[in-house]
Parts: structure tokens; sequence; C-alpha cells
């Protein structure tokens, strides 16, 4: 495989956090491997990346004892309750947290990986995600059930441009910022994919999750 993808993505987030004063270094690139083969991973992981992400829990948990042992798994998906105790030894962190529901589930599990909260912060009612009014009320309920909650996820609404996608970028790292006074821990921010992660990085994202970019279209297009 071709690993020319991977080699651009990383320029371009580099440029995106220097036109805003940022490190690089600052910003951590996610491989969402969601549908790839374990021979598409290799290829990525020898030429030196380690972080990569699953959506699916069955699939990682197919796919981890396949795979080198020093990758930094990541679950970026929406996750079922009854499928945490598959994931949870497997990741360093879950980015999807957003229930009430499944923070018992994940409370319930004695050295749970930290997770991040996602936000419903466009308030579409396809998809997953605390409210952003309710974010408060559920990270207090983590932090009591001992659940490390150590930042923000969204999916912004799919943008016709990459600008589309600013607003809620903005929105997302403006209110992890309003919370963080009284959640010190809530210093990340995933936010980003494919289509519009440079602007993701120029508004503050700490994690991007890029995949098509990286491997190409999948078979289905």
């Amino acid at each position: 495989m071709d690993t020319a993808g991977l080699t651009a993505v990383t320029a371009r987030i580099a440029e995106a956090a220097g036109r805003v004063g940022r490190s690089p270094d600052a910003v951590k690139l996610v491989v969402v491997s969601k549908g790839r083969s374990v021979a598409e991973i290799t290829a990525v992981y020898e030429a030196g990346h380690r972080v990569f992400g699953e959506n699916r829990a069955d699939e990682l948990a197919a796919k981890v004892p396949l795979l080198p042992a020093d990758i930094e798994w990541h679950f970026v998906g929406s996750l079922q309750r009854r499928k945490a105790a598959t994931v949870w030894p497997l990741i360093a962190l879950l980015h999807s947290l957003d229930r009430e529901k499944l923070i018992d589930a994940w409370a319930r599990e004695q050295g749970t990986p930290p997770a991040l909260l996602q936000v419903n912060i466009a308030a579409e009612p396809q998809k997953h995600g605390a409210a952003p009014n309710d974010a408060a009320r559920l990270l207090d309920m983590a932090r009591s059930s001992g659940v490390r909650v150590v930042g923000l996820m969204v999916i912004p609404p799919l943008p016709g441009a990459p600008e589309d996608s600013r607003r809620w970028f903005a929105d997302l790292e403006a209110l992890r910022a309003a919370l963080q006074p009284d959640f010190p821990g809530l210093v990340h921010t995933s936010m980003g994919m494919t289509d519009d992660f440079e602007v993701a990085v120029e508004e503050g994202a700490t994690l991007v999750r890029v995949g098509r970019a990286i491997f190409g279209p999948s078979v289905a297009g």
C-alpha cells in the first residue's frame, strides 16, 4: 500500500498548526482503520505511525491480536453498553462517552482507560452525544463514578466545504474552556476528520480522526 496519504496528512496538520501558532506536536493523529485490512494497517504502522482508531467493538477485538503490541488503539465509534467490557482492555482512550448508561458501564470495571465526552454540538437528532447544556451534569456524574474524562469529542454536520465545520469546532473548544474551571482534567478536543481536519487543528483540536485521506476510498466508495 502507498503511504503517501499519511505523509500528506501529517504535513497538512503541521501547516494548519503553524498558521495559528501551535506546535504540530500538540495534535495527535488517530488513523481511523475501520473496514481496513490488517495488511493496510501494517503498511501505515511500518511507515512509522502508532495510533489507530476503530469504530466497532468486534472489529477492534479481531484486529488487535493480529497487529503489533505497541499500537495505541482508540475507540472512536458509538459504543453499546454491553460491548464496554470487550473494548476497554484494548484501548488507550474512548472518544464516545455519551450517556448515563455508558458511564455506568465504564465505571463498573476496574482500570478502564480515560474517555472523552461526545457532545452533539449541532443538536442533530440522528446523532449520539450529550446536549451542550447537559455536559456539566454528565461530567459530574462521571467524576463521581470514578470515570476519568479528559476532554470532549464532536462529529459535526457533514460539511459541504471545510469552513462549514469551523463554527462547530469553535463552539466545542469554547464549551471545553468554559467547563475546565470546574473540571480541570478537561484538556483535549477530538474533532476533525478527512473533510475538515485542518480547520479543526486551527480551532484547537488535540486529536484528529482521519481515515480516508490516508487509506483512500473504501471498497464501498
